[in-house]
């Protein structure tokens, strides 16, 4: 019998040190683009990408032939390059070494969209930090407080 898979992931991850990097609406638009044709030359699909000014949510499909963190590392080392590539700036934008990354049910797709795309506004209220710790939380992942934030 062939194998058939899907896996569909929500991807986090913040800029160095979570300085506000993308508070450009237009550039912040252009690197989720840029992410998203990634995410597609590395084989997956970008549901849905989007974010904050220190911080990107991804929706991905991401092949079974590559491992979860090397598609995410791969994804942020090629958009980091492009950016530094296309751009001058004396702060050279990076993002955070760490990810979290989440299963999710096909059932829950549509509410992990909504969620994406409610960031600007669910941000006026909530930093990244608790945020993030929320999802942790909710998905059970046991963390060392000392190491989430790289």
């Amino acid at each position: 019998m062939a194998a058939h898979q899907q896996l569909l992931y929500h991807v986090v991850f913040s800029t160095r040190q979570r300085r506000p990097l993308l508070q450009n609406d237009q550039f912040r638009e252009n690197v989720w683009a840029y992410m998203a044709g990634i995410a597609s030359n590395l084989d997956g699909l970008a549901i849905r990408i989007g974010g904050y000014h220190d911080h990107a949510h991804l929706l991905v499909r991401i092949p079974a032939k590559i491992s979860v963190s090397d598609f995410v590392g791969r994804l942020k080392a090629n958009t980091s390059k492009h950016i530094n590539d296309s751009r001058d700036a004396v702060l050279k934008f990076h993002w955070q070494d760490g990810y979290g990354a989440f299963t999710v049910s096909p059932s829950q797709q549509d509410s992990v969209v909504a969620y994406i795309d409610s960031q600007m506004e669910h941000h006026r209220k909530q930093s990244f930090q608790d945020e993030f710790l929320a999802i942790l939380k909710r998905h059970e992942v046991k963390y060392d407080p000392r190491y989430v934030w790289e």
